[in-house]
């Protein structure tokens, strides 16, 4: 998974290059529709664990928090054909679209980014605008650039959190199996959960200091939201693709197999 995701053509935005622009958004999250995972921070944790999985992705240096939202590749399953968001909460890593932070050349600096690719950003003063007729920031674009900030500010707090998970060794590699009404059986591989017995043994210290900083709730909320395998499937066998008749699928997470026990 990368930060971008469905980001195609983000420039920065600037009144010299966006004075006429308007953004309609909140309406259509079809740009959302073939990714299968997005992005979360910690404290979305209470809300996403209510109806999606949360697991942790990346490699050996770093990981960051997602949530799960389809049983394959390339499909959101919260996506309806009409394109509203058939999910009670959508992830803010969603919802900050089509705008986004990058780094200026220096790295020193946020800039912010907005993808003119959105089908919402036109000229035509539809939703709102970014800039007055003088040039200045509206309130709605004031607006975004708050939003931005503390989503920065909430990202790099749970890089934090995710770093503790690492020292403290709690990750392992996991699979969601899907066994699909054919017979067949299908994987989603490529994540890490906290490793139960693990996190038993974490010593007092290390567990005052994560229950202090709301990081052990968040693990809890984590491990709880693993049973929403079983409702993606359900979704997933909802979907057209599996026919005209509705099937339950099951779905169960499983240690995902290494060279020394494949």
């Amino acid at each position: 998974m990368t930060q971008l995701l469905f980001y195609e053509n983000a420039v920065p935005v600037s009144s010299a290059r966006h004075k006429k622009m308007s953004v309609r958004t909140g309406a259509d999250y079809k740009f959302a529709e073939k990714v299968n995972s997005v992005p979360l921070t910690a404290i979305e944790f209470g809300q996403a664990a209510i109806e999606y999985p949360i697991v942790f992705t990346g490699n050996a240096d770093t990981v960051m928090p997602c949530a799960i939202l389809g049983a394959t590749a390339t499909k959101n399953l919260f996506v309806k054909p009409d394109g509203s968001w058939g999910g009670k909460y959508v992830p803010a890593f969603v919802r900050r679209y089509p705008f986004v932070f990058a780094q200026d050349a220096g790295g020193k600096q946020l800039i912010l980014h907005i993808d003119e690719s959105f089908e919402g950003c036109n000229e035509k003063d539809r939703g709102e605008r970014l800039f007055d007729s003088d040039g200045n920031q509206t309130q709605y674009l004031k607006s975004v650039l708050t939003f931005l900030q503390d989503y920065q500010q909430r990202f790099n707090r749970t890089q934090l959190f995710c770093k503790r998970l690492m020292e403290l060794d709690l990750l392992r590699p996991m699979e969601a199996q899907f066994s699909l009404p054919s017979g067949e059986r299908q994987s989603l591989s490529g994540f890490q959960t906290v490793d139960r017995e693990k996190l038993k043994a974490v010593s007092n210290e290390d567990l005052g200091k994560m229950m202090r900083t709301d990081e052990l709730e968040c693990i809890y909320l984590h491990l709880g939201s693993l049973r929403h395998f079983g409702s993606l499937a359900e979704r997933f066998s909802l979907d057209g693709d599996m026919g005209e008749e509705p099937q339950i699928i099951t779905a169960e997470t499983v240690e995902e197999p290494t060279d020394e026990n494949a």
